[in-house]
């Protein structure tokens, strides 16, 4: 008999896949694909939100074809979304515009402003878990305000791209606490939305979806319509789903009933850390972000990764693995502005040339400035879990890598060359799909998605040892971040 599936959809920033998985076992059956486009120039970045569901029908068809199950089988499907974008919607639940992603730096004046008003970033982070910067959901609607006034007055519905895509499921307004965690308006610790920050910014409660307990929790059934456009029976189970990075947390077994405070670092469009921890977050420089099982999950988030140093390739005319150590040169490619430093209208950054620099090398100090960059705020997170990032017990946990990146060789030789750590790779490509497909079995079973996707074993992975850090290297680099600051960078 065929076995009972769920699907586990990652709708990111450039593309949708759905994971088909056995419900029992965890095995992936196949994943179906599809792309995204996104639009923009001078900080802007947007998609049309009607394009995720399209691509959505696309990856879902293609993942049941290629797992060659019948569609009879599946039992549960849950969403994982991109975090922050920012999706205005009409009184029919159509976009009103293209969503705002949450590498839109368009919104980093409000931002200030927001955090100025409020009392600052210390204040922010009390209430909400986190400082307003130009990524996070209300500054892009204070944006929308202020830029696009009749925008902003005819919107009857705001939602997050993966709040989006589960109302069309199971036609219900829910989204879930990690996801909500992003948006500065939802104070995770209370567990409710902040009234006081929804009146700074005008946003009336009534748009938004409610919050459900959990990413697992089970917000309705797949409504006919919706099965009839995906070709999956009507009635089953539709989870909140989640946010990108805590799916990715579940599918590595990360929370409170798994692993907690292993650190992880995702290397993607985007470079994050994170862990799972029963500490909440205090500090600015980090998000204080919620698990969806509600442990914590403070985030650090870079917005210059993979495709910033595949740039810097292209204009040396290099392959992507063409490259060394940078040697004295140091590159910043901040090519998109920075997050993680919060310096939205940063440009890239070149310093320490020499006549015996080579090609090869500004390619290697490209990835070099990438990867301390998001080392820096690894620091940061460990001490945020209680632990001393010098120590040997932090020193000898692994970082989980995971991301594009995870896969290439580089990428990998100049991560353990400057952090000095073990690294454990998981083998699977696709741990947000996983997670979301554990949320979806624990809606339809009621069985703890962390458990779930521990059993699976969904996160085990190569081990590698550590190398001798490349401590003077870090700290070269280092220096330049800390004083390259926005008089000399934006």
């Amino acid at each position: 008999m065929a076995p009972s599936v769920v699907v586990g959809v990652d709708s990111s920033t450039q593309s949708t896949k759905a994971a088909c998985v056995d419900a029992a076992t965890g095995r992936l059956l196949a994943v179906g694909r599809a792309p995204h486009t996104v639009t923009g120039e001078g900080g802007a970045r947007e998609s049309d939100p009607e394009a995720w569901w399209r691509a959505l029908r696309t990856a879902v068809a293609a993942g049941l074809a290629e797992a060659a199950v019948p569609a009879s089988r599946v039992v549960g499907i849950a969403v994982a979304g991109q975090q922050h974008g920012l999706v205005a919607l009409d009184g029919s639940g159509r976009p009103l515009r293209p969503a705002l992603l949450w590498n839109d730096t368009r919104s980093a004046p409000q931002a200030a402003a927001l955090t100025d008003a409020l009392g600052g970033p210390d204040a922010w982070t009390r209430r909400v878990g986190s400082a307003p910067v130009a990524a996070v959901t209300a500054a892009k609607w204070q944006w929308l305000r202020e830029n696009e006034p009749a925008v902003a007055g005819a919107t009857a519905a705001v939602r997050l791209p993966h709040d989006f895509l589960t109302e069309r499921l199971a036609g219900v307004a829910a989204t879930d606490p990690g996801d909500a965690s992003g948006t500065c308006w939802y104070a995770h610790g209370a567990g409710a939305y902040d009234r006081d920050v929804l009146d700074l910014i005008g946003l009336d409660h009534a748009l938004l979806p409610d919050v459900a307990p959990t990413g697992a929790t089970r917000v309705g059934p797949l409504t006919p319509r919706a099965a009839e456009a995906l070709g999956l029976p009507a009635g089953i189970a539709v989870a909140a789903g989640t946010g990108d990075n805590m799916a990715a947390a579940v599918g590595l077994g990360l929370g409170t009933a798994g692993l907690l405070d292993h650190p992880v670092l995702s290397l993607g469009t985007s470079g994050t850390v994170f862990a799972a921890t029963r500490s909440r977050p205090g500090t600015p420089a980090l998000s204080g972000f919620a698990a969806t099982d509600g442990a914590y999950l403070p985030l650090a988030c870079t917005l210059n990764c993979t495709l910033a140093v595949d740039k810097v390739a292209s204009l040396l005319g290099l392959d992507r693995d063409d490259a060394e150590p940078g040697g004295e040169a140091v590159l910043l490619p901040y090519l998109d502005g920075e997050r993680t430093p919060d310096l939205p209208g940063a440009a890239g950054l070149l310093t320490g040339l020499r006549h015996t620099t080579t090609p090869r090398q500004l390619l290697g100090a490209a990835y070099e400035g990438a990867t301390v960059t998001v080392l820096r705020a690894l620091d940061e997170l460990l001490r945020v879990c209680g632990l001393d990032p010098t120590a040997p017990e932090a020193a000898a946990r692994p970082l989980r890598l995971v991301g594009g990146g995870a896969r290439g060789r580089t990428w990998i030789e100049t991560v353990r060359r400057l952090s000095g750590r073990p690294l454990l790779i998981p083998d699977s490509t696709e741990l947000g799909a996983l997670g979301a497909a554990a949320l979806a079995a624990g809606a339809a079973t009621g069985e703890d998605p962390v458990t779930l996707a521990t059993a699976w074993q969904s996160g085990r992975g190569t081990e590698l040892p550590p190398v001798e850090r490349d401590t003077a290297a870090f700290e070269r680099i280092g220096a330049v971040i800390d004083r390259a600051g926005p008089a000399l960078l934006g």
